[in-house]
């Protein structure tokens, strides 16, 4: 195991109005909501949209704690698709404090670089700022292990800075 050091920056959007969406118009695009969600597709999609950006908190839970979490009416999973392949996903979390976090969200390697990013977020955050009741704020962080396009993509959708700090990392070999 290695440690990395790595700069977290959290973001959030207090008003659905802020959200500059960037979608793309194309029928091969879908959304689909995954309701029960299983643990091996979790870990499928979890595993191949992290696999370059050190993922590795999920990696390390029980199939037990990640169904747990699955199971869970504060949870939802969307898998983004391209002609029925999956092409990445965004996983929302109603927290404790009135907000929804988008937790985890990402484009599998073969989908980057077409504006699916763009596209993703944009529908994520539509769909956070529709939870009942309405959240007060949608809120997520990314750190510089990330793709180098996270943090341009989540300031040009409206998403606003609101606190930085270093963490190390233990990764997983």
């Amino acid at each position: 195991m290695a440690t990395l050091t790595t700069t977290v920056t959290y973001l959030e959007m207090d008003d659905p109005a802020a959200l500059d969406g960037g979608k793309v118009d194309d029928p091969a695009v879908g959304l689909t909501e995954v309701r029960n969600c299983t643990v091996s597709f979790y870990r499928f999609l979890y595993g191949e949209v992290g696999k370059n950006w050190n993922w590795v908190e999920r990696r390390r839970w029980t199939d037990e704690r990640l169904a747990e979490l699955l199971a869970s009416p504060q949870v939802g999973i969307w898998v983004l698709t391209v002609d029925g392949c999956p092409a990445g996903y965004v996983e929302l979390l109603r927290d404790d404090d009135d907000g929804v976090e988008i937790a985890y969200f990402g484009l599998m390697p073969e989908f980057t670089g077409r504006r699916l990013g763009k596209h993703l977020l944009t529908v994520a955050v539509e769909k956070a700022w529709a939870f009942e009741p309405r959240p007060r704020r949608v809120w997520l962080h990314t750190c510089t292990l990330d793709a180098p396009q996270a943090l341009p993509n989540y300031i040009a959708r409206g998403f606003r800075v609101y606190k930085t700090e270093e963490e190390a990392i233990e990764t997983i070999d």
